[in-house]
């Protein structure tokens, strides 16, 4: 056994591989076990590496320092990519105004946070571990103990203040923001059948995906024109897929010519199809795609190098068909001749077999290329993402040069890069399988560090020390914005109810309250105003981490 006691008690790489390890494992396993259906999820991790660190067992300083920060940047970069394609149309398409609640949740904590540490004698340090614990943030922790690391005079026992206040806060973190539903929902008293008939009638109104109908010519004006020179199908984002010509279904292209009594298939939005119905004629009494026996329907995803730039139009042209929907990240829509096919598009083809093999032979067409990541790209966003974080910045009013740090320039320049798409040969499309994995490898190492650094001091300060005060004030930062916020959305704007619980527990980026929302109801309402605020408010909660360090230590 004296190797086994050797291993345990001497650092070598062994001995740090093999209590990072442990210290990740039981981590997870902990975040496994539920309390009335509430689990600490990837945050038992921390717990873990406390509970090492309180007997001693933790790593090399250096060591640590390098995983601790190592395991940031992978994490930071990850949600990057992952909030990036998003990041703009979360705002504009999908919901201002639940964004601003959701802003208005993380401002109003940072305040409280700024009044409890001035008004309630809190070190900042202790008080951003409290922000960050109390609204179950984990990426704020990791901004502010990055950007803390970074003023010079800070000794090492400061820097483990951030990470006793989190582990100190996070548990009534999770229960608050499920506290804060039920009392809204008492006070209120919704009745969650009604929200979500109210929600699915509003969202049926709203629908703003492709639909087909097939339409007969009846406007003679339309006679003898071809397809491109009809100006309103492009205007209005409508692709005319099919037509029936004297009694066969045929591709239509923009050379196609149109004559009275023809039916044609046309593919766009409904408000927009039921507008051509008064221009062109009415439905028609065929299903052109059940009478084709010529034409087939193809669902293909861009893979291959060669097809990524190319336009709708060339496409078309070159092989006979017809794109009549594209499939993105978040969006789905009808092109129109000169939209570019991007890394992972899912395009919608009709054709005949023959053109639509051949189309997918340029497209590629391989979910085994989609789902392999290129880790050239990884690493070059990685090293653009340090160089901007290192860069000084200098802000009015604050004396020191400020930086983005290791947290600030991977998120930023990961988020750049993610609305870039591709960049010639290269893609910064990354499976949604190795972006978790990525993100997870991250956050772990990073917590497990946390709490090994911080594991001699936790208990404590938790019995000996202000503890249970700092908790008592993680309370406030936890349910005032939440409860106030509540009232507002529903009191004065009537917002869904459904939709204010994804709205509450998006704003604290919290998967274990998304669970108990989606139990109240199987609406989708929970999840699309989860999605809808997450990107800004994984941002918001970064940034104001970080500004509370440096406007107020």
């Amino acid at each position: 056994m004296n190797w086994l006691i050797h291993l345990f008690s001497h650092e070598s790489v062994s001995h740090s591989l093999l209590v990072i390890s442990l210290v990740v494992s039981t981590g997870l396993l902990l975040g496994r076990l539920s309390l009335f259906k509430i689990e600490l999820g990837i945050a038992g991790v921390l717990f873990s590496g406390l509970a090492f660190g309180h007997f001693g067992i933790t790593l090399p300083k250096e060591v640590m320092h390098f995983l601790r920060e190592f395991g940031l940047i992978l994490f930071v970069y990850a949600i990057g990519l992952q909030v990036g394609p998003s990041f703009v149309s979360s705002f504009f398409r999908y919901g201002i105004r639940l964004n601003v609640m959701a802003a208005s949740i993380v401002l109003l904590g940072a305040a409280i946070t700024v009044l409890i540490s001035i008004f309630g004698d809190i070190p900042i340090p202790v008080a951003v571990g409290l922000f960050s614990g109390a609204t179950t943030n984990t990426p704020s922790l990791a901004a502010a103990q990055e950007i803390l690391a970074g003023i010079s005079g800070i000794n090492p026992e400061t820097l483990k203040l951030p990470g006793l206040g989190y582990a100190v806060a996070y548990p009534f973190g999770i229960v608050g923001i499920i506290l804060s539903m039920l009392l809204t929902r008492a006070v209120f008293k919704i009745n969650l059948a009604t929200e979500a008939e109210d929600f699915s009638r509003i969202q049926q109104e709203n629908a703003k995906t492709p639909v087909w109908c097939d339409l007969t010519v009846e406007n003679p004006n339309l006679n003898n024109l071809t397809i491109g020179q009809v100006p309103f199908f492009d205007a209005m984002g409508v692709a005319v897929t099919r037509i029936l010509h004297n009694g066969e279904v045929n591709i239509a292209t923009n050379d196609t010519l149109l004559t009275t009594g023809d039916a044609i298939r046309l593919v766009g939005e409904k408000e927009h199809l039921d507008k051509l119905k008064i221009l062109i004629g009415p439905d028609s009494s065929y299903n052109l795609k059940e009478i084709a026996t010529n034409l087939f329907s193809g669902r293909f995803v861009v893979t291959h190098k060669d097809a990524v730039g190319q336009t709708v139009s060339n496409l078309r042209t070159m092989y006979g068909v017809t794109i009549s929907r594209i499939h993105r990240p978040d969006v789905e829509f009808t092109p129109t001749g000169s939209v570019h096919v991007h890394y992972g598009d899912e395009l919608n083809v009709v054709g005949s077999k023959e053109s639509l093999a051949s189309l997918e032979k340029v497209l590629g067409n391989s979910l085994e290329v989609l789902s392999h990541p290129q880790i050239v790209p990884i690493f070059i966003g990685i090293t653009l993402g340090i160089l901007l974080g290192s860069l000084p910045l200098y802000v009015p009013g604050i004396p020191s040069a400020v930086k983005l740090g290791l947290a600030g320039g991977p998120l930023i320049v990961a988020i750049l890069l993610s609305r870039i798409g591709n960049w010639g040969t290269m893609t910064w499309h990354l499976p949604k399988s190795s972006n978790i994995i990525l993100k997870d490898v991250g956050i772990v190492l990073f917590l497990a560090c946390v709490g090994l650094n911080s594991g001699d001091k936790f208990v404590n300060t938790l019995i000996n020390g202000d503890g249970f005060y700092w908790m008592a004030c993680a309370v406030m930062i936890t349910i005032g914005p939440l409860l106030i916020v509540a009232f507002v959305a529903r009191f004065f704007y009537r917002v869904n109810f459904l939709s204010m619980c994804g709205l509450l527990a998006g704003s604290m980026t919290d998967p274990p309250a998304l669970a108990f929302a989606n139990s109240l109801n199987p609406s989708a309402a929970v999840s699309i105003a989860y999605a809808t605020v997450y990107p800004l408010v994984m941002i918001l909660r970064i940034i104001s981490a970080q500004m509370i360090i440096l406007l107020f230590l």
